[in-house]
Parts: C-alpha cells; sequence; structure tokens
C-alpha cells in the first residue's frame, strides 16, 4: 500500500502539471493525463483545506467537549 501523500507534497506536484502544461510543450493525449491528474490533486488539497478548517473552527469547551468556534463581534 501506497503512503498516502502530505498537503505539500501533493501542492509541489500540482504545481509541477501546472509548469509543464503552461510550457505548452506537451503533446495533447499526455497534457490531458496530466491534467485529469492535477484535477484529482485539486481535489484533495481542497478536501483537506475544508477538514482543516473545521477542526480550526472547533474549541474545546471547559466540560472537555468539542463546539463551533463562534465570535461574538457587537459587543
Amino acid at each position: 500500500m501506497a503512503k498516502e501523500k502530505s498537503f505539500e507534497e501533493n501542492i509541489q506536484e500540482l504545481e509541477a502539471i501546472v509548469k509543464k502544461l503552461e510550457s505548452g510543450e506537451v503533446p495533447l493525449d499526455e497534457a490531458i493525463e496530466s491534467f485529469t491528474n492535477a484535477m484529482k490533486l485539486a481535489k484533495i488539497c481542497d478536501e483537506r483545506l475544508k477538514s482543516a478548517e473545521e477542526q480550526i473552527n472547533k474549541i474545546l469547551s471547559e466540560d472537555g467537549k468539542l463546539k463551533d468556534f463562534t465570535v461574538d463581534l457587537e459587543n
């Protein structure tokens, strides 16, 4: 079983694909395959960011339970 890549590794791979595609020197079939892979990586990164955001928006209450973090800006 392959080790799951970190968020940073996925971003680096995505950036490399974009750079390669932007060069305009990629054959069409390879460009399509690279684009498909880039879209998968973008989806993985987006899901990880959303998960991280959800975790950050939780706080531990005094009774030891997680609850949504909210800020009262009216006071």
